[in-house]
Order: structure tokens, then sequence, then C-alpha cells
């Protein structure tokens, strides 16, 4: 079973991205199980086609944890995909990392996660790499970590922190740096910062996903773009990322950057003539 992760700034798009790869994957004939892993619960929604009602930490507030069953917490989005969300505390109380530890945990207790899948995508909050968020790369529930950036500086930021993580642990353990997937906010000089930017870090890009309308019209009717309009050349764009993350192989540990270097990056890139 293919094991992988998507990391990202807030708001850059990564479980859109997330979504409409697993949809495609799925539209490939794959097995997918969609794993999200932030307090929002919205990264299911696309596939669902709503909100998740009951998250995994929703049935640990409201239920004894031996009377939790994996149907309560597992549901069956498009195409068959299995969706989960791990959810996060109520607003203003605990921690939604330490929720994270706490959700993936109960998954593996009640062995609820379908062994037959072919593969497992775990869409995280990429802000915090803090003990929860970075549950997925330290405990080798993904092999493989993606990184979702546009070129705007602070994505970019914390992409190079989540490199910083995936370096620590790579060290003692088989996960790796997969490639950064740029998902466009039409910035100048976008895809030529973003290559550089990979050279850099010792990885390559994955994709570069141009802004399209039809990702906004398909997410306010609740579903992906494959979903949606299955001809549209978005739908191609996900298909052949997909394509390529089921047959990637360029993996490696990452040589982040400080600060210093990637403003002087950004700077170089980032300004119109």
């Amino acid at each position: 079973m293919k094991k992988i992760a998507f990391y990202g700034k807030g708001g850059i798009g990564k479980s859109t991205t997330s979504s409409n790869v697993s949809a495609a994957l799925s539209l490939m004939g794959k097995k997918v199980c969609q794993i999200g892993c932030d307090p929002k619960n919205d990264s299911t929604r696309l596939l669902l086609g709503h909100i998740c009602k009951e998250t995994v930490l929703d049935k640990v507030r409201t239920s004894d944890v031996e009377d939790i069953k994996k149907e309560d917490i597992v549901h069956r989005g498009f195409n068959g995909i299995t969706c989960v969300e791990a959810g996060g505390p109520e607003p203003g109380v605990g921690c939604a990392g330490r929720g994270i530890i706490v959700a993936l945990q109960l998954l593996d207790k009640l062995k609820a996660l379908p062994e037959d899948v072919d593969l497992t995508l775990y869409d995280v909050l990429g802000d915090v790499v803090c003990g929860g968020f970075a549950m997925p790369i330290r405990e080798g529930y993904a092999k493989e970590i993606y990184i979702v950036s546009s070129g705007e500086l602070m994505s970019l930021y914390a992409a190079n922190n989540i490199a910083k993580g995936i370096k620590r642990f790579a060290v003692r353990g088989e996960v790796r740096l997969a490639g950064i997937i740029g998902n466009s906010r039409n910035v100048p000089g976008e895809k030529e910062l973003l290559l550089e930017f990979c050279k850099k870090l010792n990885t390559h890009l994955v994709a570069f996903i141009p802004r399209d309308k039809i990702v906004n019209i398909a997410e306010n009717h609740k579903q992906t773009v494959l979903e949606y309009a299955p001809d549209s050349a978005q739908a191609g764009v996900y298909r052949n990322l997909a394509e390529t993350i089921w047959n990637n192989t360029e993996l490696t540990i990452p040589t982040p950057m400080t600060f210093e270097e990637l403003e002087k990056l950004a700077g170089t890139y980032g300004t119109e003539d």
C-alpha cells in the first residue's frame, strides 16, 4: 500500500488538491482512503458532498471508546473512496495536534481502515509542525510527503518549515520528501521561483496547477472537479498529477533553507520587472 501525506499552509488549496487527487486515483481503478488531519474537518467535504457529520474526536467526546464502532467514524465518499476526519477540539478548548494523535491511535486500535486499499492519503495542516501534526511523519503513517505551495513568501516559509520536520524524521526512519505541488496564485515569476525553490530543497516540482475558476465553481457545488467537470482542462491537470504521484520514485531527504536565504530567493523571482 502506498502511504502519502499532503502538507501545506492553511488556505493554500491543500484539501482541494488532496480530494481531486483522491478522486482521480479512484477513477484510475485504485482503492483510496483519505484521512483529514485538520481541525476544520473539511478535507473530505468534496468527496462526501458535505462537511463530515461525525469526526473521530466528535465520537470520542460523546461516547465511551469501547462503544465506538468503525462504521461510526469511517464514511464512504465519491466513487467508493474511504473518508475519515480526525476532527479537532471545540473552539478555544484543547490542542488540535493532540487530537490528531488520539484520532490516529483510535483508528489503529479499532483496525478501522480497510486493509485492501491501494493508497492512503493524509491531508495535514502544515502551518505548525508540532507533535500532533507531525505524527503522520514521525510515526511512519505516511512514507511519501508532498508539500502544496504557491510562490508567495509565507507559503514557501511554511513549506520550508515542513521540510525541516521531514529532514529530522528522515534521519531515523523511512519518510521522505516526494516533491512540491505548485498551486498557482498568479504571483510574478511563480513557476520559476518554485522550480528554484525545489532545487534548493533537493526535490522536484511534481506539478504546477494553474488557477482556474472551475475549481471554485465545483467547490460551491460540493464536488471535486473530477466529478463536476470531468472533461475540463483542470480535471486533466489533476489526472496527470494523480498518475505522477502513483508512479513517483523521486524521494529525497530535503535540505531546508534559512529564512534569509528564502527571502532573498523570493525577492529575486517574485517581483515585477
